[in-house]
């Protein structure tokens, strides 16, 4: 039977041949990107990354906003997805930037052969520009937007989309993924994943109603350059999401987990976004009037003594519930059955002499008949970094470990510690540091090098000093605790 040229079937068949995925269909120009109408930032680029990354030695520095990324494959719900997300978090500033603004203008010759471009592939885009958006707004700095014309194929010259520092900044598009630099910029990854079949369909639509397309060409198109995109570029960038989200913007269950996950995270500090490892417990007035109180120099031996011992009870109490725990059903005195959890049974602190051994007794008032190790490390004239005596239990490899010290300023110490400690078996991922306040560049320290183990502290303060004092900070913790400062 003969083939009909206007049958979906002679289409689809017609596109199918060779696996291809490179920019152009006969591979004439593949080797080189297309030139952009509006070229892109590169050389402002550079001087917007130098300080893209957070100072956070600069109180009045801009607050870093929470980016996320949305990809999957075309037409696979990622629009719904993010407005369903800018809808829930009402509350929060929020942008959207699509990654389709970004494609390169064609060329005269490339237009004259528009059906052999593909636009799935990742030389169709400006990515240094879009690298640049992302980083100026992420610095707090509005960015213009260009805006391209699906029918023309070329960005619009007259108009552009003006778009603010906001508390949230989204990046959708297909392959926001595929560029390294663009994913390290982002907090969250989310990777809507649908069915071929719905996607395809979708795409027809799309593409028919709103670019002026025939059906014939979306299939001829979707064949020979949105397929094995996806197979060669789309798909295999899911492997760095962090949320999947099956059937796209149907799945309001996903959707409402992720709002509130985004909400959390925009309460918290900066760097706690950076590091999911680092945990501040929640502030409250009595929080910080216990801060206040500490913190001021005038203040008694014996309030800085109680106030302490309080803010330190709240972070050992905090830490305790990041241990693995058990379940377990108990009878209550009216018959009933309780379901509840056991506590982690193998368990020690280590105290870094000796402000550490400041958080020994709020340990033992918690974990009755706990085992408590010492390290001492000479912190002067040597980065901290000589172990001058250790005491540990026998079985220390066997316990999740709270390691105590109750600042945590440039980081070397904690490092030894830490150290020590895997030396002696325990898993990274066992050991919990423990301290009233930390300094940004201790946290860096840390978390680099020890990105398994779990920091629970007070609060993160602004900076260290030149004397690698913490700032605002108490002053030195040990000598007012102990009362050896007069």
């Amino acid at each position: 039977m003969p083939e009909d040229s206007s049958s979906i079937d002679y289409a689809m068949e017609k596109a199918s041949g060779p696996h291809f995925s490179g920019l152009r269909f006969d591979g004439l120009l593949s080797s080189s990107p297309p030139n952009s109408s509006v070229s892109s930032p590169s050389h402002l680029r550079s001087a917007v990354s130098s300080s893209s990354s957070p100072d956070f030695s600069d109180p009045e520095a801009p607050k870093q906003p929470f980016v996320i990324g949305v990809s999957g494959g075309t037409a696979s719900g990622k629009t719904t997805v993010c407005d369903m997300i800018i809808q829930q978090l009402h509350d929060h500033r929020v942008v959207l930037v699509n990654q389709d603004s970004f494609y390169r203008g064609l060329t005269s010759e490339e237009l004259q052969r528009v059906q052999e471009y593909n636009f799935d592939h990742p030389d169709a885009f400006d990515t240094e520009q879009l690298l640049h958006c992302a980083e100026t707004l992420k610095s707090g700095q509005p960015y213009q937007v260009p805006i391209y014309d699906f029918k023309t194929h070329q960005r619009r010259s007259d108009t552009f989309r003006q778009v603010n520092a906001s508390d949230v900044i989204i990046l959708e598009g297909i392959l926001v993924f595929h560029d390294s630099r663009v994913r390290n910029l982002m907090n969250m990854k989310i990777f809507v994943d649908t069915d071929a079949d719905v996607r395809l369909a979708r795409r027809i639509r799309r593409d028919t109603v709103e670019r002026g397309r025939d059906v014939n060409s979306v299939l001829e198109q979707y064949a020979k350059f949105v397929k094995p995109a996806f197979d060669d570029f789309v798909l295999p960038s899911k492997k760095y999401a962090d949320v999947i989200i099956p059937r796209g913007g149907d799945n309001h269950v996903a959707v409402d987990l992720i709002t509130q996950h985004i909400h959390t995270k925009l309460g918290q500090h900066d760097l706690c976004k950076i590091y999911p490892n680092v945990y501040v417990i929640q502030s409250t007035f009595q929080i910080r009037g216990m801060h206040t109180l500490i913190r001021e120099k005038d203040i008694s031996k014996h309030d800085f003594v109680f106030y302490s011992d309080r803010l330190i009870r709240l972070v050992v109490e905090h830490g305790l519930g990041h241990l693995p725990f058990t379940e377990k059903q108990v009878v209550t005195p009216t018959g009933a059955v309780y379901t509840g959890v056991d506590f982690c049974k193998k368990l020690c602190g280590v105290s870094i002499i000796r402000s550490g051994e400041s958080m020994e007794n709020a340990l033992r008032a918690c974990c009755k008949g706990i085992k408590i190790g010492k390290i001492l490390i000479h912190r002067d004239g040597d980065n901290g970094k000589q172990l001058i005596y250790e005491k540990l239990p026998h079985d220390i490899s066997e316990r999740h470990v709270l390691l105590l010290d109750p600042v945590l300023a440039t980081g070397n110490s904690a490092n030894q510690a830490i150290e020590l400690l895997i030396q002696k078996g325990v898993p990274e991922s066992h050991i919990i540091f423990l301290n009233l306040i930390s300094a940004p560049e201790g946290i860096h320290c840390v978390c680099k090098r020890f990105p398994a183990l779990k920091i629970v502290t007070s609060e993160i303060d602004q900076c260290l000093n030149q004397e690698f004092r913490v700032i605002p900070g108490l002053g030195e913790f040990g000598d007012r605790y102990f009362g050896t400062d007069e």
